[in-house]
């Protein structure tokens, strides 16, 4: 159950980190609540998860997750750049994240 609240943890981080993108510096009203709600949600899961999970695991496993979601995000909503080194990039932090599911 714990994993399961950190990857609920991670896909609201996801979407805090893009909302502040549409908040466009906290000046629009609902995407500036989504935000900070998802961000309040994000933090909140991410504690109950560490009931049972180590710290430097979940919270590695939370800010990749966090991560890899909104570099893609990022490519596929905002046309960023998708290069091969920055997939890879991308490919070598689900590796992490997998990896420390495995040995946790």
């Amino acid at each position: 159950m714990s994993w399961l609240l950190l990857l609920m943890a991670g896909l609201f981080e996801v979407g805090w980190a893009v909302g502040l993108r549409y908040a466009d510096g906290f000046t629009r009203f609902w995407p500036s609540l989504g935000t900070v709600a998802a961000m309040a949600a994000s933090v909140w899961l991410l504690g109950l998860a560490l009931r049972e999970l180590p710290l430097g695991t979940a919270y590695a496993v939370w800010t990749g997750i966090g991560t890899v979601g909104t570099a893609i995000l990022g490519m596929v909503l905002f046309a960023e750049p998708a290069t091969a080194l920055r997939l890879s990039a991308i490919v070598m932090i689900v590796a992490g994240i997998v990896g420390l599911k495995l040995v946790s």
